[in-house]
This record gives C-alpha cells, sequence and structure tokens, in this order.
C-alpha cells in the first residue's frame, strides 16, 4: 500500500518532461481569416544562422486575388469612418502587441540574428511606431488640405481623400519595425492593404495578423501574405483593382518590372527608397504617397459693399 504514491508520482513527472513540442502552424491572414495557402504550398523559413524555424504557407496568384477582393470589400468602411475613430484602432493595435511583447522579440531576434535586447528595442520602436501613426489620423487632414483662395465669390475647400487598395511590400531586411513602418501610414489615411511580408523573414508579419484580428481592425483592411515576393507582387502590380503599390521590398529589378505593369492602370507608385535607419522619426511622406486631393467649389452668395456678406 506505501508503494503506490510514490510509483504514480513516477509516472507524473515522466509525463511531465515527456511532453511532445507543440510547433506554430502559421498561417495567411485574409479578410480577418487565417487560411492556408490555396496551393497548399509551404517553404522553410530558417534563422540567420540557417536552423529551421517554421513552414510558412508560400501563397499563390489566387491568394493574392482574394487578399484584393477582401481589402476592396472593406474599403468602403474604413475610409468611412471618423479619422478618431482609425485612431482608436491603431492605438488598440499598440496596446495589444505591447501584451505580446515577448513573442515578437523572440521572433524578430531569430528573424534577423539580433541580440534579444537589440530585439526588443525594434519592438518597442515598432509598438511607439502604431501609436504615433494612430496621431495623425485626425491631423493629417489639416496638414494637407485647407481653404484656397480664388478669384471670385467662391469657398474653394481640398480635402485628402485615400486612394483605396494598396498593395505593400514590407521591407526585407527589417521584419517588424519595418513592415509597420509601411504598413500603418497606408491604412492610417483609410486605405486598405495587401501586405507580402519579408520573404526571407515572414514570421512576425504572420504573426502580426493575430493581433491585427483582436484589435477591433475591420477583417480586410489588411491582408497578409507570405511567400515568393516576385511571384506574389507579378499579378497584384497587374492587378485591375489595385489602386497603389509600395515597392519598398522590390529590389532594383523587381521594383522596374512591377512599375511597368503598374502603369497600366495608372497606380500610383512609390519607388523604393534606402532606409538607413527604420527607428528614424518617418515624416508624412509615406500618409500623403497615397491620398488623392479632392476639391469643392461652393458659391458664397453675392459680396455686399463691405466685401463680408454671404
Amino acid at each position: 500500500m506505501s508503494d503506490k504514491p510514490e510509483k504514480t508520482e513516477k509516472i507524473d513527472r515522466s509525463d511531465r518532461t515527456g511532453r511532445l513540442s507543440v510547433f506554430k502552424t502559421y498561417k495567411l491572414y485574409v479578410g480577418g481569416k487565417f487560411p492556408r495557402s490555396e496551393s497548399g504550398r509551404v517553404y522553410e523559413v530558417t534563422d540567420a544562422k540557417g536552423k529551421w524555424l517554421a513552414n510558412a504557407p508560400q501563397s499563390s496568384r489566387k491568394d493574392a486575388r482574394d487578399a484584393v477582393v477582401a481589402a476592396r470589400k472593406a474599403f468602403g468602411a474604413w475610409s468611412g469612418a471618423t479619422a478618431y475613430n482609425r485612431g482608436q484602432i491603431l492605438y488598440r493595435i499598440a496596446e495589444m502587441l505591447e501584451g505580446r511583447r515577448d513573442q515578437y522579440v523572440a521572433e524578430v531576434a531569430d528573424a534577423e540574428g539580433l541580440s534579444r535586447s537589440k530585439a526588443g528595442a525594434q519592438v518597442d520602436a515598432a509598438i511607439d511606431r502604431w501609436v504615433w501613426y494612430a496621431g495623425w489620423t485626425d491631423k493629417i487632414a489639416q496638414v494637407v488640405g485647407g481653404g484656397n483662395p480664388v478669384a471670385g465669390p467662391f469657398f474653394n475647400l481640398s480635402s485628402p481623400e485615400p486612394t483605396g487598395v494598396v498593395t505593400v511590400l514590407a521591407p526585407q531586411e527589417s521584419s517588424f519595425l519595418g513592415l509597420v513602418s509601411v504598413v500603418a501610414p497606408v491604412i492610417a489615411t483609410g486605405n486598405t492593404a495587401v501586405v507580402i511580408a519579408s520573404e526571407r523573414s515572414p514570421l512576425p508579419a504572420l504573426s502580426l495578423g493575430e493581433v491585427l484580428a483582436t484589435s477591433d481592425l475591420p477583417g480586410g483592411v489588411v491582408n497578409i501574405l507570405s511567400g515568393r515576393t516576385a511571384e506574389i507582387a507579378a499579378p497584384l502590380a497587374a492587378h485591375q483593382d489595385v489602386n497603389a503599390i509600395d515597392l519598398a521590398g522590390a529590389d532594383e529589378v523587381l521594383a522596374k518590372e512591377l512599375e511597368i505593369a503598374a502603369a497600366d492602370n495608372l497606380k500610383r507608385v512609390l519607388r523604393p527608397q534606402p532606409v538607413d535607419d527604420w527607428s528614424a522619426t518617418p515624416g508624412t511622406d509615406r500618409m500623403t504617397a497615397f491620398l488623392e486631393t479632392k476639391t469643392v467649389w461652393h458659391p458664397t452668395g453675392s459680396l455686399g459693399a463691405s466685401g463680408s456678406a454671404y
């Protein structure tokens, strides 16, 4: 009788130490859902030392088309939301990332071969970047819009409006901070995005989809694809329902090919620009790159002798 508790204790200890590792299955993020690649293909993702980290889904042309459909469907509601509401949602993304900071530090460290302290600095800067753009959502119109002086009894007002569906090639070398730095300005101004993650280091981007799905961001506003950048970008650059493309993650040869394809329906194109430090204050250029200007005329009525009657 006295031997039974000891025997049970040994079995329990063996069970605890003999668990199988539970590997994470990374999926795409399209339309607020997490599908596997339509083709069923995956490719190996390794760390800076060549050690296997995970299998990432290899997106197909069909996945790219599905992402555009989702982005277009979400555009009306997202662009029609108040700028203040968009700012609240971007701030919520920052809150969610703060709560999962350790996870992203580990993923960025593995992806880019950084120490934990340097990876932590990258993640902190990415969280701060969401907060920075959250503050700009209801202010950018004051910077790029305004009243225009005209020769006549009219009000002439210019106001910015989002371009539409934007394809974003995430930077290849900055798997998380660079990614956030090109995605946040696109959606802050009311556009929706189809994002192609870094081909070599897609895992932080795919994990970002899990945060976006639980941060009040409507499904389809951001869609994240992984795989061969050139293979996915080509059909998106030629897609007739894509309004603009950011070539941040394209090399010189690919950027030229995509720019030619994008000219077919007069897409806005943001050419690759060398960035020495993604943590530097980004300015407003990436927000204004995907804004259109709407100008409205309205009669003021006949001016009186004093010139002040409307």
